[in-house]
């Protein structure tokens, strides 16, 4: 039996990267997969998902767009969601950006914008999904997407540091109060991930004369990993499915690092 069968997941950011790679794993295993995202394109790719996966265990997906830091949107997904398969089993809160400046020149609007989206947005998604939970009465499993910049901070990206520090702390905190509804909340924290939010990284970074090549930054960054190289989406999956299993039921208020030896904590 698949690990995921009988279960309904929701994934925020689900279009592409990390997110597209988490939703499509969870439906391998036999998950009925909420693909959530602020694209409006989202139930396409919900669509061409379950036609590749072509799964016989009757697994479904279901595309939303939403945006993650309005309430009333997350609240409707969980409604929408449970109304679609009969529950919400588990929650991942994914969605984020990362829009890089020079330390000094970081503006407030630049700072407001990566935490509305990345520690907001998250505490919304587990607040929503929380509520959901509790109403069902059998427990749940949310897990956010944190980062290496969750660890520790880098020049070029103080907001999006502040705000994955931040997802490490909305976990936590949400693992102490949620516990007694038998709701884990866990987290993972990947490095550098080929992804198009890295595409757009390197291409920011040289915009602002920190990288003078394409390519050069995710080199860089990735020349202190200890597998030597940098991870594809499906190296992030094994954790993440198991992380959604009944394997790590006794698991709560973790990060787990998936960034092939980068930062060691």
């Amino acid at each position: 039996m698949q690990r995921l069968s009988n279960r309904t997941c929701v994934v925020t950011g689900a279009v592409r990267g990390i997110g597209l790679a988490i939703a499509t794993a969870l439906h391998r295993e036999g998950a009925n997969v909420v693909f959530a995202d602020l694209d409006a394109g989202v139930p396409d790719v919900a669509r061409a998902v379950a036609d590749e996966v072509r799964l016989n265990n009757g697994a479904k997906t279901l595309g939303v767009a939403v945006d993650v830091t309005v309430r009333g949107q997350m609240a409707g997904l969980m409604a929408k969601t449970a109304e679609t398969f009969g529950a919400v089993n588990v929650v991942f809160n994914n969605a984020g950006i990362n829009k890089p400046m020079k330390f000094l020149d970081v503006t407030e609007d630049n700072f407001n914008l990566i935490m509305k989206v990345n520690a907001l947005g998250v505490l919304i998604g587990t607040q929503e999904a929380a509520k959901q939970m509790i109403h069902q009465g059998a427990g749940g499993k949310i897990i956010n997407t944190a980062s290496i910049a969750s660890r520790q901070g880098f020049d070029n990206v103080a907001s999006y540091c502040a705000s994955k520090f931040a997802v490490v702390a909305i976990t936590q905190a949400a693992a102490r109060a949620l516990a007694k509804s038998k709701i884990t909340v866990n987290g993972f924290a990947p490095g550098v991930v080929r992804t198009p939010l890295w595409e757009q990284l390197d291409k920011d970074l040289m915009d602002l004369g920190t990288s003078q090549r394409p390519g050069q930054a995710i080199e860089e960054f990735s020349s202190g990993i200890l597998v030597g190289r940098p991870a594809m989406p499906d190296d992030i999956t094994g954790t993440t499915t198991f992380l959604a299993s009944s394997d790590s039921d006794y698991m709560t208020g973790q990060i787990v690092m998936i960034d092939g030896g980068m930062v060691l904590v």
